[in-house]
């Protein structure tokens, strides 16, 4: 088992070059940042670090009352990062999606719990075959009632003790977010074999459902 899973690391890590490398080289000349769309009127924002952003895109935009989910950068001192200089871990940013949901059809809180089996939160600076501190896992919370929140569900995990290993997925008051560029949006749609490719050889859906069983939030 151990010999299998090491060699589909090495081939999403030798054809793929981690989550998002093959995008960034297309071109020589990097492409302008996106705007990530604006929260409107009866509308809020939710902002989830989870390892691949592509991932945690197809992720959110499954569940019902996501109105849109935006790739991009967050907690670090870099503004408006390229992917190249977070990727060079010089800018202390996370790979995170920006989510703009109604709250009357999907609560904050909810959203939480299916971040949590989106991801592996028992590792640090690392997600499945991306490692890096890009790669780290967070829930940047956008006010104060969003912060309690997840650090409420956080607690809850922590006492109900799923699996053994510590959770080190941190919560934190979130900062600026900063949209990637336009070829990381929706990259799972516009590159549908090559993503799949990703995430299986990648093994995120394995491990989260060795993490979360039945209730894992898997592709």
């Amino acid at each position: 088992m151990n010999t299998l899973l090491n060699g589909r690391r090495l081939i999403a890590a030798t054809l793929l070059l981690a989550c998002s490398s093959w995008a960034a080289a297309q071109g020589t000349t990097p492409a302008a940042p996106m705007q990530a769309p604006a929260a409107t009127a009866g509308t809020q924002k939710a902002v989830f670090a989870g390892g691949c952003f592509w991932c945690v895109e197809s992720d959110f935009d499954k569940v019902d009352g996501v109105l849109s989910t935006t790739s991009g950068y967050t907690g670090g001192k870099t503004a408006n990062p390229t992917y190249e200089q977070v990727s060079n871990k010089v800018t202390g940013h996370a790979e995170a999606v920006e989510i703009v949901f109604d709250p009357k059809k999907v609560s904050y809180e909810k959203l939480v719990e299916h971040f949590w089996r989106t991801i592996d939160p028992t590792t640090k600076d690392r997600q499945f075959c991306d490692a890096g501190s890009p790669y780290r896992t967070a829930i940047f919370a956008q006010d104060a009632a969003q912060l309690k929140a997840a650090q409420a569900s956080k607690a809850a995990l922590d006492k109900s003790k799923p699996f053994k290993e510590p959770i080190v997925t941190e919560v934190l008051q979130g900062g600026p977010f900063y949209a990637a560029e336009d070829y990381h949006q929706d990259y799972y749609k516009k590159n549908p074999v090559r993503y799949n490719y990703y995430r299986l050889s990648c093994g995120r859906d394995a491990r989260l459902k060795e993490l979360w069983g039945k209730e894992a939030a898997v592709h």
